[in-house]
């Protein structure tokens, strides 16, 4: 069986999101979209539902009257805090587990995995980027492929570092030239198979701007940008995190300055412990 073959059966293997987080995303960027909107998504998925209330009902979350309903939950913690509940959630499982091939100890991929996605959001706001949301989620699953590549990186470490060293490729090129596709190609498969929309596909496909015509894209450049920030701070830099190129076409094409990227570092490192506090709770 070729490498291919066996990846596609364990992407078939993965356990999916839930088809909740497809629904919202489809409404919830949607300016017109209101707070029973989203509550109507989420109250007909009762393991997304119990598991909501019971994070906001904790002592993170400090409310004063519990929620007894995702429409109380909605209305009291606002739109955008609940749909971050619901994907952080939902994508758990699917992110903390170890990646020794890419050097990533357990629960260091969901940390710089949300790390990166609320990064990605500070940006989109601070610039006034629509999608929001989208951002964040696309951010949130980037690497998703990782997960089922990393049996492969790790049995062809060697190979795919040599190019990288003697070859001067990028992790993503050198795995693709040894192995026959990226963890990022292998991610828009994954996003593909679950259903996401076609925009975040793209997203997830191209957030190493191995194609650099891509970086014209600011939902794309934004994403790619959140993850270099994750590096720059030390969040997320596994085996092949210092054999990337930065690109500063990225900046470019958003309007970021130098002093922007200290602001939004510092701005996250204000959240950071709060972000700690939530990962504990969810």
């Amino acid at each position: 069986m070729s490498t291919i073959q066996e990846l596609i059966k364990e992407i078939k293997n993965l356990k999916p999101v839930p088809a909740v987080i497809s629904q919202l995303l489809e409404i919830v960027d949607n300016s017109d979209s209101s707070m029973a909107d989203i509550a109507n998504i989420i109250q007909y998925d009762p393991v997304v539902t119990a598991s909501v209330l019971r994070t906001c009902n904790s002592a993170f979350f400090g409310l004063k009257t519990p929620a007894e309903s995702i429409k109380d939950a909605v209305s009291m913690m606002g739109i955008d805090q609940i749909v971050e509940i619901v994907l952080l959630k939902s994508t758990y499982k699917s992110l903390s587990t170890s990646q020794n091939g890419y050097g990533l100890h357990e629960g260091a991929m969901w940390k710089y995995s949300v790390s990166s996605a609320i990064i990605a959001k500070q940006i989109a706001k601070k610039f006034n980027m629509q999608n929001k949301n989208t951002i964040f989620t696309s951010a949130l699953l980037k690497d998703i492929g990782k997960t089922v590549l990393d049996r492969f990186v790790q049995d062809s470490f060697e190979k795919i570092s040599s190019l990288v060293v003697h070859e001067n490729l990028s992790f993503s090129a050198a795995e693709k030239k040894i192995i026959g596709i990226d963890h990022a190609e292998l991610g828009a498969m994954i996003a593909k198979m679950w259903k996401f929309s076609p925009r975040m596909v793209k997203i997830i496909r191209h957030h190493h701007l191995g194609d650099i015509s891509m970086v014209k894209d600011k939902e794309i450049a934004a994403v790619y940008l959140a993850d270099c920030i994750c590096m720059m701070i030390g969040i997320g830099v596994g085996a092949d995190g210092l054999a990337y190129r930065f690109n500063y076409e990225a900046m470019k094409e958003l309007g970021v300055a130098s002093d922007d990227i200290s602001l939004i570092i510092a701005e996250f490192a204000q959240n950071m412990s709060a972000v700690e506090e939530l990962l504990k709770v969810v």
